[in-house]
């Protein structure tokens, strides 16, 4: 997609970011894709069938973007945020991971879902949104009068010296071939991957016979893939050259004789897919410049597409309904979860879409790390509050964690507290 104006390319690339988005809020809503639900699902009633479709989207991106990409038609090096970075935030990865997993179970959703839910009538997401949204922005921008931000004042000091720096790139097809042989292995990883998951996935006849789960899977998937493409394939041509938008944009001052339309933050430009919990922040962003267009990305347009297209399929199926708090402890389990989802989603570097899918279509060695970590955290809290509530609630958190590591495989049978 070549076009002669940066204005009219990057209008392309924010309504088609929205279009895509707004079939995948109706799609997740039309299926009850969810990947809260699908850990919940697989962990308390050994329901599989969720989590199958969680991970055929998976392969859909994973399998597209390695076809894709060695065809100069997606562009997972150069992507915002940069997955591949050669310096491996295995920490921040895994905490980051751990505290999201934590914070979705008490949020009820993640982000994706939380979105979902508001375009379906649920305003406790509604408070959800604006608080992840609050420590998202901060994560990332300084306080008022300061130069401090959460993530430095929280994590850079003590986290950032563990990083690995593993080189050129940190995708498993650098780490495996390195150099001129990256390409060709990455082709063969992802091949093998993804056909591995997809033989899991389909194996299962209640799933083949489940068309909410396959499609949701499906949907997810080429969404993720689709916006990739769309990210990677528009140029503007200047001075008689071809520049993406993000080159463009960087070379603003030497392409383009007016300050009209300058983007607010250049990378936001790269080439990228769905991730939902740094889009939070910058829509808080855009708001506080008084909805300045030049603060538009395609993050913000995604969140908006996704509400807005879930809201169409909950009115045009009536079932549209509000929902607010059941109690104090209820407000206060989905504002601790806000909470550390903004915290973690944006440490980890994405949510279960964000890593979990968009990540993991880059074979990111870091996106393995989060996802494993984002699914021990939400079902290590399941089984804590299961505990909690419908076992033995008097035994105290102690026990119910004891015997939540216990049913997780990660503490022998003999460590199990009677009477659970």
């Amino acid at each position: 997609m070549v076009f002669e104006n940066f204005s009219d390319a990057n209008a392309t690339l924010l309504w088609s970011t929205f279009a895509i988005a707004l079939v995948l809020g109706a799609a997740v809503n039309r299926t009850n894709f969810c990947t809260m639900g699908a850990v919940a699902d697989a962990a308390t009633f050994g329901d599989w069938g969720r989590m199958r479709a969680w991970l055929l989207a998976i392969a859909v991106a994973l399998i597209g973007v390695a076809v894709l990409e060695p065809l100069g038609l997606a562009a997972p090096g150069t992507a915002f945020p940069p997955y591949r970075s050669g310096q491996l935030l295995w920490a921040e990865n895994l905490l980051g991971g751990f505290m999201f997993g934590v914070g979705m179970t008490l949020a009820s959703g993640c982000g994706n879902r939380c979105l979902v839910r508001i375009g379906g009538g649920n305003l406790k997401s509604v408070v959800v949104l604006l608080v992840i949204a609050v420590i998202a922005y901060f994560m990332v921008r300084p306080f008022p009068g300061s130069d401090q931000t959460l993530y430095s004042l929280l994590f850079y000091g003590w986290m950032r010296p563990l990083a690995v720096d593993l080189g050129p790139a940190q995708d498993l097809g650098t780490l495996v071939a390195g150099g001129a042989g990256a390409p060709p292995a990455r082709l063969i990883i992802a091949g093998v991957l993804g056909t591995g998951i997809l033989w899991f996935v389909f194996r299962s006849a209640e799933f083949r016979a489940s068309a909410n789960n396959v499609a949701g899977g499906l949907a997810v998937g080429l969404a993720v893939l689709a916006a990739w493409y769309v990210t990677s394939n528009i140029t503007v041509v200047a001075d008689g050259e071809s520049y993406p938008l993000v080159g463009f944009a960087a070379d603003w001052d030497f392409l383009s004789e007016t300050e009209e339309g300058r983007p607010a933050d250049v990378m936001a430009l790269s080439p990228q897919s769905f991730t939902f919990i740094n889009p939070m922040g910058q829509t808080l962003r855009l708001a506080a410049a008084g909805f300045d267009p030049t603060y538009l990305t395609f993050g913000v347009m995604a969140l908006g597409g996704v509400i807005a297209g879930s809201l169409l399929w909950s009115v045009a199926t009536r079932s549209f309904r509000l929902e607010w708090f059941a109690d104090r402890a209820d407000f206060a389990n989905h504002v601790i979860g806000a909470v550390l989802m903004g915290l973690g989603g944006v440490l980890a570097m994405g949510c279960t879409i964000g890593q979990g899918v968009t990540g993991l279509s880059t074979l990111a060695a870091g996106s393995f790390i989060a996802l494993a970590a984002i699914v021990f955290g939400a079902a290590l809290t399941m089984k804590v509050r299961y505990y909690r509530i419908v076992d033995e609630p008097q035994a105290g958190w102690a026990a119910a964690l004891i015997n939540a590591l216990v049913d997780l495989r990660l503490l022998p049978g003999a460590a199990r507290r009677s009477g659970s």
